[in-house]
Order: C-alpha cells, then sequence, then structure tokens
C-alpha cells in the first residue's frame, strides 16, 4: 500500500497569496518559517568569488564540517568528530536520514501535537507510526518526561523540537535532562530538530547532544542565517551511524549544493548581521504580543524562540484553513492555519510567522485589527 500523505496548508496559502500578487495586490507574507532577509553580504561575496573562479561539481566541504563541529564544542561544550557531521540539502532531507538510519518500516516515533507538519508527513513516507503526543498550555506545547515515560510499549524514538513550530517553546535545560534520561532508561532513539537555534528572546537553548550523547542532530542554515533558499543544513550522527548516513546521503541525494557549501562557510563569520536580524525579530515579537491580546488573540503559546506566534482562533472559527484563506482575500496578509501543525485541535489555531520587517508587522496589525473586530461581531451575531 502506498503512503497517504497530507498536503501541506500553508502551501496552498502561499499560493493563493502568489496568485493575488501577480494581480498587483500588496501582500504581506507570514505564511511560511522563513526570513525575509537575504543571505549575509559576506556569504553572497564568497559565492560571486567561485561562480567566477570554479566550475563546481559533486563536493563535500571538509572546512565546513570542521566549522559546524567546531560549533558544538564552542556553543555546547561537546565534542563532534568532523565526520559526524553529514551535509544535507537542508533540514528535511536530515530528516529523512535520521529516520531512516534509525527505524524499520512499522516502528513508532513520538512527537509533539501540535508540532511541524512534516514529522508526521515524514514518518508516513517512510512507513513508520507516528505516535502524536498532545500537548497544550499545561506541558507548555511539548514533549515532556513524563508523557515518554507513561507511553506503553514504548516508541522507538522521539522527535525534539526546541524551539518548536510553531510555537516557539523551548524546553527548560532540567526537562531536557529528564527526557534524555527517560531515554536512556526505555531505549528511546532521539532525533533532536535544533534548527530554531540561534532565534531565542532570554530562555537557553541547549543541544541535545548536552544530555544524550547518542542523539542525532537536525540543523540548517535556513533560519537564523538567513539562506532558506540555498538548501543547505546538516546531520549530527554519533560514530556508529557515520558509514549508514553518508551511504544514505550519498544516494538519496549526493551533496548538498557546491555554491551553498561555500557561502554557509563564510556565514558562520557574520554574527555581527545575524544578530540584527534576531534584534529585528525581538521587536516584532514584542510588538505582536501586546497588540494580539487587544485584538482578542490573548490565548497564545508562549513564543520563547523562533519567529512564530501560535494563536488560539476558536472564539472566531472552527475552520482555520477557511479563515486564513479569507484573511488573505479581505486583507492582504497571508498566515498559516493550524490544521498543518494538529490534525486535531488545529481548526481552532493559526500561526504568524514574525520573520519579516518590523514595518510590514506594523501594517499587518493595522489591516487585521479592523478584520478581527467585524469577524468577532459576525460571531457574535451567529
Amino acid at each position: 500500500m502506498v503512503a497517504q500523505i497530507e498536503p501541506f496548508h500553508a502551501i496552498a496559502i502561499s499560493r493563493i497569496a502568489h496568485q493575488l500578487r501577480d494581480e498587483s495586490r500588496s501582500i504581506i507574507h507570514m505564511e511560511f518559517g522563513q526570513p525575509s532577509t537575504g543571505a549575509p553580504a559576506a556569504a553572497i561575496a564568497a559565492a560571486r568569488h567561485v561562480l567566477d573562479t570554479d566550475a563546481m561539481g559533486y563536493w563535500e566541504s571538509t572546512r565546513l564540517k570542521e566549522r559546524i563541529a567546531g560549533h558544538y564544542r564552542e556553543r555546547h561544550g561537546v565534542a563532534v568528530d568532523p565526520e559526524q557531521v553529514i551535509l544535507t540539502c537542508g533540514a528535511s532531507p536530515a530528516l529523512v536520514l535520521a529516520l531512516s538510519c534509525l527505524f524499520a518500516p512499522g516502528d513508532r516515533v513520538a512527537f509533539a501535537r501540535p508540532g511541524y507538519v512534516a514529522y508526521r508527513n515524514t514518518l508516513k513516507a517512510l512507513y513508520l507510526d507516528p505516535v502524536e503526543l498532545a500537548c497544550g498550555p499545561a506541558q507548555r506545547f511539548q514533549v515532556t518526561a513524563a508523557a515518554l515515560a507513561a507511553l506503553d510499549p514504548a516508541p522507538s524514538g522521539v522527535i525534539i523540537a526546541s524551539p518548536a513550530n510553531p510555537t516557539g517553546t523551548i524546553i527548560a535545560p532540567e526537562e531536557a535532562r529528564a527526557i534524555a534520561a527517560v531515554c536512556r532508561e526505555r531505549g528511546i532513539r532521539i532525533v533532536s530538530d535544533e534548527i530554531y537555534h540561534g532565534l531565542s528572546y532570554g530562555a537557553v537553548t541547549r543541544s541535545l547532544l548536552e544530555d544524550a550523547p547518542d542523539a542525532l542532530i537536525l540543523n540548517s542554515f535556513s533560519k537564523y542565517f538567513s539562506m532558506a533558499g540555498w538548501r543547505l543544513g546538516w546531520l549530527v550522527v554519533p560514530p556508529d551511524l557515520i558509514g549508514a548516513a553518508r551511504a544514505r546521503m550519498g544516494n538519496l541525494f549526493l551533496t548538498p549544493p557546491s555554491l551553498a557549501q561555500h557561502a554557509g562557510l563564510a556565514a558562520f563569520d557574520c554574527r555581527e548581521e545575524l544578530e540584527g536580524h534576531v534584534e529585528t525579530y525581538a521587536r516584532n515579537r514584542a510588538l505582536l504580543l501586546e497588540a494580539l491580546p487587544h485584538l482578542g488573540l490573548g490565548n497564545i503559546a508562549p513564543p520563547d524562540g523562533a519567529f512564530y506566534i501560535y494563536a488560539d482562533v476558536r472564539h472566531l472559527t472552527d475552520d482555520s484553513m477557511a479563515f486564513c484563506k479569507r484573511l488573505l482575500l479581505d486583507t492582504g496578509v497571508a498566515l498559516a492555519p493550524g490544521i498543518d501543525f494538529d490534525p486535531v485541535d488545529g481548526h481552532h489555531y493559526i500561526r504568524f510567522s514574525f520573520a519579516v520587517s518590523t514595518a510590514l508587522v506594523e501594517e499587518a496589525l493595522r489591516r487585521i485589527t479592523p478584520w478581527l473586530a467585524e469577524r468577532a461581531s459576525e460571531r457574535a451575531v451567529a
């Protein structure tokens, strides 16, 4: 039987948004989790130099692998051999590599609901069994050690995301240690999605490698490094899985783009420019946290990191997809429907991505303020 995969509904919203833009409508794109800024200036300069001097081809940058390994030593105090770093075409192939290295068809893999849409669908595509853990405000929308300890039987694995998509919540250090301990005791393998590391607003972002040396770690240049279109990421694997991961990468994806690898190496030295983006996100976050409760959207997940606001709109709709379509058509503001992240309760949620300019956040708030008031009036009458 062929695996049945659900669509990524935010893509449908984005398609409508681009059609409207082609019709000369003013559109504010807050539906995707991608920075509106481009790659750092030095990364672009490095890429231009390579275009002029290197024919390029299939290639794996030893220097980039060494720089990534050094990042874990400097930032997290853990030793990673450069050979443990598998360069990938973004974090999505890294997820495929991690899951296929660890699990066999039929294995059960847990993750938080709400959670990133591709966890559920990639598991299904690989004929693995998704185990969705309902995580609400009491759990800060995150997997907990207690939830993993209560599963009977224990799953083969768990996907952890901190900061998380769509909520932006971060797992506290003591909870991360407890999760690692439960997984060791019960033989649960950890895949940790750390793609939003570098994007936090006061809370500490730990790598699961600090607590679980055998965890597989996903990361990418798409978010903090503002290089989504360059399609460059990495997977850190324990030494015993290097051969399996390299074999899968070579057969399924060959190598990441050579140009992106050169640019990514340069991007590691652009911290001042990149931290400027984080300051913009922090301002945008503050604006939304101040404004949304006044617009009736006060029930939101705590956005400790990433660049998302996950808001409860059950007082306005029972159909988040239809809600987002109507909002887009009426105001030109594109948001993501919660059904991407939670097939059970996501009909009552929407996600704002605030990885845009502060001016666009302000304009989006101006547009949606009267629209939300009108929807509340309609609902009250109904």
